[in-house]
């Protein structure tokens, strides 16, 4: 058996707006959102990155560069379906994933398990190999001051037995 361990971060810029903010393809009930050029749920392309880069396939930005128009204001679940296509085609399966939201606010522990369940979905796995963990930076620096997001995750993915 082949594991393989994959590391995956994200940041974005938070902007007071109307659009809807999401993590983990969940919409979090706050009057700002995410600056991205997808629809930026940092904790998809956090997990995103963390597949590809288990699988040795480069990162985000080279399969859904920023620089392509066909991105703009696109579903991050649509990055994270591919990327379970591709990881189905190497034949490796998730064993789990865990995944620290970094947010001064809004708190999303009332959302915790919508997130878990939405990427247990897309993902085709078990809730209990999601683990979603937050914490703040206790108003340290632009994220304490309210003015982004960071994501750090890391998944262990299986080769399947042929």
């Amino acid at each position: 058996m082949s594991y393989k361990i994959g590391q995956g971060f994200d940041a974005h810029q938070l902007i007071v707006s109307s659009k809807p903010f999401l993590l983990g393809g969940v919409s979090i009930d706050c009057n700002f959102t995410v600056e991205g050029h997808s629809d930026g749920d940092a904790l998809i392309h956090s997990i995103v990155d963390a597949i590809l880069g288990a699988l040795n396939e480069s990162d985000i930005g080279h399969h859904f560069p920023s620089s392509n128009p066909k991105y703009k204001n696109f579903s991050s679940s649509e990055f994270l379906l591919f990327t379970k296509d591709l990881l189905n085609k190497k034949k490796y399966s998730i064993c789990n994933i865990d995944a620290t939201i970094i947010l001064q606010k809004p708190s999303i522990s009332k959302y915790r398990d919508k997130i878990k369940n939405n990427l247990s979905k897309l993902l085709e796995i078990p809730v209990d190999q999601v683990s979603i963990k937050a914490t703040t930076t206790d108003r340290l620096g632009f994220i304490g001051r309210g003015e982004g997001i960071a994501v750090l995750s890391n998944i262990l993915i299986v080769e399947e037995k042929a």
